[in-house]
């Protein structure tokens, strides 16, 4: 951001100012998911007995707002500079191109950092707080862009065009965070593979003669699994304790971000009149 401020001063290029833009928005936004990380990571207590990883989903929905008002921001300033006629020039291009070269590589090296964080953890906030900082590439290198094409050919009109870019991929960007948040926040289930992969698990587990009623949800980085099966009902409450917990430790080694409850049923048990369908 410092870098940036320094070149806009240096410029003058509406470019350089959507990106400068885009960081302090970063910023403040990876503020705030780094509040709702540590919040969720909250063991559970007596008012919230599965946890607050709700919170991540909460912080990545206020992310996606965040983004698109400030793209809408960008883009009313780039429309309101094309309407203006000509633009001024811009200035000391080299050493605009010089920060936006550097801000890409400082943004790479995190992008590739939090893939990493991503694949131990699953972390909903993570992920998009990757996807917006994926989008800071896009804004950055059409700021070097639209520098060297005013340097070199001296087409400054490139500028807000380039920024008018820029704030449709932030739109895109805080559209994808806030749909995955609102359907972790709607209890949405968990992604076919995942579900997939825990019946594949299930079905080839000894003991178990069938199961029904897995129902899923996520919650932030956390998946929640219920799930009946079907034991022989002749056997002690004992080995079929031991059964179902054999079977939820295997579902959590390959799932370590699931919270897995499992309901035993005897086999060939009809259920009762009363019971619920669903």
């Amino acid at each position: 951001m410092l870098a940036k401020l320094w070149a806009l001063g240096e410029t003058g290029a509406l470019s350089v100012a959507a990106s400068l833009a885009d960081s302090a928005l970063d910023l403040m936004v990876s503020l705030a998911g780094l509040a709702a990380i540590a919040y969720a990571a909250r063991p559970p207590d007596d008012d919230h007995a599965f946890g607050h990883s709700s919170a991540e989903d909460l912080a990545a929905l206020g992310q996606s707002v965040f983004i698109l008002i400030s793209a809408g921001v960008i883009a009313w300033a780039a429309i309101a500079r094309l309407m203006a006629g000509p633009p001024g020039p811009i200035e000391a291009e080299e050493r605009g191109i010089v920060v936006m070269v550097l801000s890409i590589a400082l943004t790479l090296g995190l992008v590739l950092w939090q893939r990493r964080v991503i694949r131990a953890t699953g972390n909903r906030v993570v992920r998009a707080d990757q996807l917006h900082y994926l989008g800071d590439l896009v804004p950055n290198i059409g700021a070097i862009v639209s520098l060297a094409a005013s340097a070199w050919m001296g087409l400054g009109q490139i500028d807000s065009i380039v920024a008018l870019g820029a704030a449709a991929v932030l739109a895109a960007g805080a559209l994808r965070i806030g749909k995955g948040a609102w359907d972790a926040l709607m209890d949405r289930s968990a992604e076919p593979a995942m579900v997939a992969g825990i019946e594949e698990i299930v079905q080839g587990w000894p003991g178990v003669h069938g199961f029904h009623d897995l129902k899923t949800r996520t919650s932030g980085s956390r998946v929640f699994v219920n799930l009946h099966i079907e034991l022989d009902g002749e056997q002690s409450l004992r080995q079929a304790h031991a059964n179902g917990a054999a079977l939820r430790r295997a579902i959590l080694r390959a799932y370590p971000q699931t919270d897995v409850i499992i309901h035993k049923d005897p086999l060939g048990d009809q259920p009762h009149p009363d019971d619920p369908t669903k």
